[in-house]
């Protein structure tokens, strides 16, 4: 369905390039092209409006299209001011999708994109980092009363919306499809792993073998971040506040110290945890010079700039997404992308055959959101184990691999507690 909704977009005249980018994406999703096949001819979401809220680049746009081609309504915004991309933007608008985003807007002008979104009254949402959901539950309550329920992409997000779910407060179910095994195991770790260090490697244009990385964090994310380090020659060092995470990094054989021993050796330093105040100034203190840090967070909290501004005598932009902080000893610290998301703010984001997969757990989960948002409730629920198996039986089923199956000799074997 089209939509006859105002956009907000920085420069329609860009769309040409912006459709290339979606359709070299989509041409590498087969996943969510079986999906899309689906649900345009079931019309899954007929007469229905859908509010998106993403990293808005060219893979991101082929999901709204999906979504539009069930039938919906769709509006969309960027999840973050550094990662929107304006000429898939202008390619969205052109295919009849509403767009409230452009790059590198001002902070009021971020939030307020967001509240444009909400404000054309979706019945079903797709949330990253928990925007949407705020907005709703904060300034605009009078929507709430519109919206079935829907789908969070991100660790972050989920966090927020389980402390509403805990307290009582959230006021529509939603999925956490970051929870799906084909989320964490393989957007998480291969593509996070991957898409960091395309965006550090791109900006910096410096070497990592033999370098020392310090990973702060080793959930799922900090897992891939370390693996690819240690692939591109990297010494690598992990900091946890999670013990069993900690033994687990020590066990894959990566020197584990405190963030305060940690900073006096790291050359590189990714942040991973979605929490803030990882690197702070007493970390800075101890930094080597010429230390780059970087954010693979969904959130800007992740580095204290504030406390690392305190300690600079001056700050410049030395090259594209990087920024030279000088120190009064004359020490130099390197921040790139503004302490955003590192592998959308300074790069393209998860290879696109990683995000098939993501974007068709968020497609499946919005049409189980709407068939079954009475019965779900208003908290937070997990991908049905059904839809994680389907996409990773069609990722198989795209690379021609075909896996075995349970016999029903099989199935009662394990299904009784009294076989031998």
């Amino acid at each position: 369905m089209r939509t006859s909704l105002q956009s907000v977009i920085k420069d329609p005249s860009l769309a040409p390039e912006g459709r290339l980018k979606i359709d070299w994406a989509s041409a590498h999703m087969p996943v969510l092209n079986r999906i899309r096949e689906q649900f345009e001819r079931e019309q899954s979401f007929k007469g229905l409006r859908v509010a998106i809220s993403l990293h808005l680049e060219a893979k991101t746009a082929y999901l709204a299209k999906v979504v539009q081609a069930g039938g919906a309504e769709v509006a969309i915004t960027g999840s973050n001011p550094l990662s929107t991309q304006d000429d898939v933007c202008a390619a969205l608008v052109e295919d009849g999708i509403a767009v409230f985003a452009k790059y590198n807007p001002t902070p009021e002008e971020y939030h307020n994109l967001l509240v444009k979104t909400v404000e054309t009254k979706p019945d079903l949402i797709i949330d990253d980092g928990g925007d949407l959901v705020t907005i709703l539950h904060t300034e605009r309550q009078d929507l709430i009363s519109n919206v079935r329920g829907g789908a969070e992409e991100t660790t972050t997000g989920i966090l927020r919306l389980k402390a509403m779910d805990k307290e009582g407060s959230l006021k529509f179910p939603m999925v956490a499809v970051n929870d799906a095994y084909c989320k964490y195991l393989f957007d998480n770790r291969y593509g996070t792993g991957q898409s960091v260090w395309d965006g550090i490697n791109r900006t910096t244009n410096l070497v990592v073998a033999g370098k020392t990385v310090v990973v702060n964090g080793y959930g799922w994310c900090g897992k891939g971040v370390a693996m690819r380090a240690k692939g591109l020659g990297a010494n690598v060092v992990v900091t946890e506040v999670d013990a069993i995470k900690a033994v687990e990094a020590y066990m894959d054989g990566f020197t584990v110290l405190s963030m305060d021993e940690a900073s006096k050796v790291g050359e590189f330093f990714v942040t991973v945890t979605g929490n803030r105040d990882v690197i702070r100034g007493r970390h800075i203190a101890n930094m080597k010079d010429g230390a780059i840090l970087s954010n693979a967070g969904h959130f800007d909290v992740e580095v204290n700039l504030v406390e690392l501004a305190e300690l600079a005598v001056s700050k410049r932009t030395v090259r594209r997404n990087i920024e030279e902080y000088a120190l009064k000893d004359g020490r130099r610290i390197y921040v790139l992308a503004e302490g955003r998301l590192v592998n959308l703010a300074a790069g393209d984001g998860h290879p696109a055959e990683i995000m098939d997969m993501t974007f068709a757990l968020q497609a499946l989960s919005l049409k189980y959101v709407n068939d079954n948002y009475a019965s779900i409730g208003n908290r937070v629920v997990n991908v049905p184990y059904e839809l994680d198996e389907q996409v990773a039986r069609t990722k198989l089923e795209s690379l021609g691999i075909s896996i075995d199956r349970l016999t029903d000799e099989q199935k009662a074997y394990l299904d009784s507690w009294a076989s031998h």
